[in-house]
């Protein structure tokens, strides 16, 4: 016979990954948000196991290389269609012979291509002015209000809510229009994995007709 009362779950079966704990563990390892966030949800919220499958990933490894200096690279310039959509993108990389590659090269015209696709605003969230997210907290805290959630739940469900507002606007933070499994940072720790240089994306600009 079965037992006559169910276990209690597992105490990780319900971990809850907070927005604060990946920003713990990208402190520490330098990893971008989505490596980061996936590693912590496989270790169910065991930092020390986080940065352990961080370690094995090559995450960490792409991490240490982003930080060298990036002095070469590309402006690379992207027209779609019949001319009514332009994208120019600054693609930083550590040597010369790196910039003239095929793989650059490839990388860039992607990055480009992206950008004419999904219109970023901004390259990282560092570069969104505190107003411009304060106002879109203001928003979000009014309507959680009006449907009567407790402000403990409110500022949860804000951080999921930024994250996507993040998506929408900061390249780094968007999903890749090529492969929508993966982001624009998750794209860059593959190619600096594959290539072995840092790369960095500098400025952008992107341009519509009558827009």
């Amino acid at each position: 016979m079965g037992d006559r009362y169910p276990h209690p779950p597992s105490p990780n079966s319900t971990t809850m990954i907070t927005a604060g704990d990946v920003a713990k563990l990208r402190d520490m390892t330098g990893a971008g948000m989505m490596d980061a966030k996936k590693a912590l949800t496989e270790a169910e919220g065991d930092m020390e196991k986080a940065v352990d499958i961080l370690r094995a990933s090559g995450a960490m490894k792409a991490a240490k290389k982003s930080e060298r200096v990036t002095a070469e690279g590309r402006v690379h310039a992207y027209t779609h269609g019949t001319g009514k959509l332009s994208v120019l993108v600054e693609v930083m990389c550590e040597t010369d012979f790196v910039a003239r590659t095929d793989s650059f090269v490839e990388l860039c015209q992607d990055l480009a291509m992206h950008i004419a696709a999904a219109a970023p605003q901004y390259t990282t969230r560092a570069e969104v002015p505190a107003e411009v997210v304060e106002r879109e907290k203001n928003v979000y805290r009014e309507q959680l209000s009006a449907e009567g959630k407790p402000a403990d739940v409110i500022e949860k469900i804000m951080e999921g809510k930024l994250a996507k507002f993040y998506e929408e606007i900061c390249l780094m933070d968007q999903k890749f229009v090529k492969d929508d499994s993966i982001s624009i940072t998750n794209l860059l720790e593959q190619k600096i994995l594959a290539i072995g240089e840092s790369i960095k994306i500098g400025r952008f600009v992107r341009i519509q007709l009558g827009v």
